[in-house]
């Protein structure tokens, strides 16, 4: 990916979504511009309005975090957005091709453990990239229908984009989505070199319109904790709290546990899928052709 294409997109699109009164100037006048002007930018940021033309214009090499604090204070910046703005300077500053980031594929023996130790809560790991690389029993049962697709490895940014079932599976698809979109442009700023990477947006942007606009909008995200709904084919509707935790011994995977309120209906389906994973547990190879499973049929377990 373009370093310099990616710093003057994301700059000028945080810089259109800022309006005066939000940063404390005043607003009269004809404005031609959306959001800030680029000298209001440079003046919030305490920088020469000339430095800061270069800057947007895709030119971070060499520029000081404490330039880079400021920018971000200006353009007000959230987290993520102020450490994907660190990862673009990082990159633009690197004067060689940085070496590819190390990842754990196939899964260590002890991480795979960790996972099937884990009974009541579905759990996987994914990478960056948003491959699910591992999962605990409860975890296959619960996205099922992703193993379901013939693409392996099974990529959660794929089958939301790509596969017409998941629409009915994923019950606020449009906000699976912009999540996905904003975790795999946050990825491509930590690793703008991963060439599996780029042929997953190449690919995604190639076959649906709806990626190529959130993509568009240089959206990025943590995404640590929140909730996600699912209307599975076997047990219905569940609301689930998430925790992704990245791994710290394998940089770039992240283990993803999954729960229920106690008491709820979506506690209770849980237990059901428990009972259902039972019959239906195959186990997953990532690297491989998907097994024969792969066209079975949603077999509810008795009760549901």
């Amino acid at each position: 990916m373009d370093n310099r294409s990616e710093v003057r997109e994301f700059l000028t699109s945080r810089r259109a979504k800022i309006t005066p009164q939000q940063a404390g100037l005043p607003a009269a006048g004809y404005r031609r511009v959306k959001g800030l002007r680029r000298e209001e930018v440079a003046m919030l940021a305490g920088v020469s309005a000339e430095y800061y033309a270069r800057m947007e214009r895709g030119n971070l090499s060499g520029t000081s975090e404490a330039v880079l604090d400021s920018l971000a204070r200006a353009l007000q910046l959230d987290e993520s957005e102020r450490a994907h703005l660190m990862d673009l300077a990082r990159t633009a500053s690197t004067t060689r091709r940085p070496a590819r980031r190390r990842t754990a594929q196939p899964v260590r023996p002890a991480l795979q453990q960790l996972l099937n130790a884990m009974t009541e809560a579905p759990a996987f790991i994914r990478n960056g990239r948003l491959d699910i690389l591992a999962t605990n029993r409860l975890g296959k049962a619960l996205y099922w229908p992703l193993f379901q697709d013939p693409a392996r490895p099974v990529n959660m940014a794929r089958y939301q984009f790509l596969n017409p079932g998941a629409a009915e599976y994923m019950t606020e698809l449009d906000q699976q989505r912009a999540a996905a979109a904003a975790l795999l442009r946050t990825e491509a700023g930590q690793d703008p070199h991963n060439r599996k990477l780029s042929d997953l947006i190449g690919e995604l942007s190639t076959r649906s319109e709806d990626f190529r606009t959130l993509w568009a909008a240089h959206n990025v995200r943590l995404h640590h904790t929140g909730l996600k709904r699912f209307h599975h084919p076997a047990v219905g509707d569940l609301t689930l709290t998430f925790e992704a935790l990245p791994v710290p011994t394998d940089p770039g995977l992240t283990l993803t546990a999954l729960s229920a309120e106690p008491g709820t209906p979506s506690a209770d389906g849980l237990k059901l899928l428990t009972s259902w994973a039972a019959i239906h547990d195959q186990p997953y190879q990532p690297d491989n052709e998907p097994t024969s499973d792969r066209h079975a049929t949603y077999q509810p377990a008795p009760g549901a």
